[in-house]
């Protein structure tokens, strides 16, 4: 059954121009797309949604990409979006890849960002035994949970983005604002390839990918071609796995251009 998802809004009506609607990753939330989605904003309506068991959305016990799936189109049927545009990274790249064959009259143009159709290696392991490992009982700020979480993630820049999942509890002590429990449950799953071997969308679609990052290789290339024969792959130098992030001004550049392309 699909969730009521919670989402953030950008930018005007766009005169006719489709919306953007933005599919984080794991572990992330619409706030990541804060500003990145504004300056995409500039010329059209761009939505930042939170998927299930992220953010401000619900919690289920289910976390999987067609699950996922539903929630997005339930989300469009209630605001009447007939086609969109979506833009997904990671987990919500791979939202986007199986959104995109399974309904291809709802996306024009779809844009996923450094993830390929393909599985990858639990990369999210560390990190998800560190979270689950956080003694709450214990903590008492965000400082102390930063220094238990420093032991176990060496990047600073990766340990900033988990804790913008730390919250209050309501009851005066703290816990982590996305399902942990139901993602560490599914985080196998989530690393599987969302699509079968001969599905294809045959639509417009744009790969992007960080050029420090490993996740989308360039033996990648024929697996993607193979199903989305309309594709084009841009490298974003200087940036990893959050070229939104670490090279926004390009990464913006080339989304509108790839949005605003005829045909």
């Amino acid at each position: 059954m699909a969730v009521n998802l919670f989402f953030r809004s950008f930018g005007g009506g766009g005169g006719g121009v489709a919306p953007v609607v933005v599919l984080h990753g794991l572990l992330g939330s619409s706030r990541n797309w804060m500003t990145a989605g504004a300056e995409l904003a500039s010329d059209r309506r761009v939505y930042a949604l939170d998927l299930r068991n992220h953010g401000d959305s619900p919690h289920t016990p289910g976390h999987s990409y067609p699950l996922m799936v539903e929630d997005v189109i339930a989300w469009m049927e209630a605001r009447k979006i007939g086609r969109a545009d979506f833009l997904g990274h990671s987990m919500g790249g791979k939202t986007a890849m199986r959104l995109a064959v399974d309904f291809p009259e709802r996306v024009r143009r779809l844009v996923v960002v450094d993830i390929a159709p393909r599985e990858n290696p639990p990369y999210n392991q560390r990190a998800f035994a560190a979270m689950n490992a956080l003694p709450f009982s214990r903590i008492r700020s965000r400082k102390e949970a930063e220094g238990f979480l420093e032991e176990r993630i060496p990047s600073w820049a990766f340990r900033q983005f988990l804790l913008t999942n730390f919250v209050r509890d309501g009851s005066g002590g703290f816990t982590w604002k996305v399902n942990l429990p139901v993602l560490t449950d599914n985080l196998r799953q989530l690393g599987k390839s969302p699509l079968e071997e001969n599905e294809r969308f045959e639509g417009p679609a744009l790969f992007l990918r960080g050029g420090q990052s490993d996740f989308v290789r360039d033996e990648d290339f024929a697996l993607i071609k193979h199903h989305f024969p309309a594709y084009r792959l841009e490298t974003l130098e200087g940036c990893g796995h959050n070229p939104h992030m670490e090279q926004r001004g390009l990464f913006n550049a080339g989304v509108r251009a790839f949005l605003d392309a005829a045909g």
